[in-house]
């Protein structure tokens, strides 16, 4: 049976600095480094029993209030706010590679310009669900109730905008320039062999893209007579794609207003909450372990950390 946090007989800064540490080390380095820094010798396998009580403690947290629908009740926030919901793989040792969704939530305030070309979101929360993307979707709706107006963007995928649409009717939905430039990209490789032929082609449809032309795009690959059997395959996809997103795909109008129209952001987010941790050499993660992990990085990244420490206080 797993530990309770009052049965570790250890004191609560301990602990907070053995979660600081389990959440960004493997477990073996963070006993190396209480060691060294702190001079206390506390077992790696210890280490991962009291962030990972921890990582459970905020699971059930969460669980709690989506259940009570906390996120009804809350004040409304009038500032735009960007969902961007994505998956990636991380591997178990049940189930083997497994999907890990991940969410980033952010206000249009805290996007700031850094260069000419260049801008930097300062905060942001995270979501991250290890399973099903129901269960994911219930985090998401626990903050996103918190907002009045919202954008989501996002790739694509089905599940996303079926949820966006069912819960969210008014919630702004945008479709990631970079994947529809990036299914462009796939069929001139097989439509056009001449590379200047090609990179003219694309860079004509992007222009398009940034003036609200999608219909003209798709007229115009309609009348195109595929050049091999793959090249054809390459078009059905991309007609296909961009006819079930040409509503999302207004980006010159999503420019003038001033929103992103690309999801960096959340890829970004794979590689600081997910990937820096989740992947290090050596990781097999067990399925619970890893979400009890991620969660208090999640915490630890969305600057909420003084939650877990009062967790580890209320439990000491």
């Amino acid at each position: 049976m797993a530990k309770t946090p009052k049965q570790f007989a250890i004191s609560s800064k301990l602990q907070e600095n053995m979660c600081l540490l389990a959440q960004s080390q493997v477990f073996d380095d963070a006993e190396e480094l209480l060691s060294s820094i702190l001079g206390i010798s506390m077992s790696a396998k210890q280490i991962q029993r009291v962030s990972e009580c921890y990582g459970a403690e905020i699971e059930n947290k969460v669980h709690y209030l989506i259940k009570k629908e906390t996120g009804l009740t809350a004040p409304k926030i009038e500032e735009l706010t960007y969902f961007m919901p994505d998956g990636s793989m991380i591997y178990t040792r049940e189930e083997g590679w497994k999907e890990i969704k991940v969410g980033r939530i952010f206000q249009q305030k805290d996007i700031v310009k850094i260069q000419e070309d260049r801008q930097q979101i300062t905060r942001s929360l995270y979501v991250c669900h290890l399973g099903e993307h129901k269960d994911f979707l219930g985090k998401m709706e626990l903050y996103a109730e918190r907002y009045r107006k919202k954008i989501c963007v996002a790739d694509g995928a089905k599940w996303i905008w079926n949820w966006a649409s069912d819960t969210y009717p008014d919630m702004i939905q945008i479709l990631d320039y970079y994947h529809a430039v990036e299914k462009l990209c796939a069929y001139a490789g097989l439509q056009y062999p001449d590379e200047k032929q090609r990179t003219k082609w694309i860079e004509k449809q992007k222009q398009l893209l940034l003036e609200d032309k999608v219909d003209k795009i798709i007229m115009d690959i309609e009348k195109q007579e595929p050049e091999t059997p793959e090249a054809e395959k390459a078009q059905d996809n991309l007609l296909t794609y961009y006819k079930n997103n040409r509503n999302r795909m207004y980006y010159g109008t999503y420019r003038a207003k001033g929103y992103l129209i690309g999801s960096g952001a959340i890829e970004s987010a794979h590689r600081n909450v997910v990937q820096q941790r989740m992947k290090l050499s050596g990781q097999r993660w067990s399925v619970k372990g890893a979400q009890q992990i991620v969660n208090l990085r999640v915490y630890k990244k969305s600057d909420r950390w003084n939650e877990v420490v009062d967790f580890i206080k209320q439990a000491a």
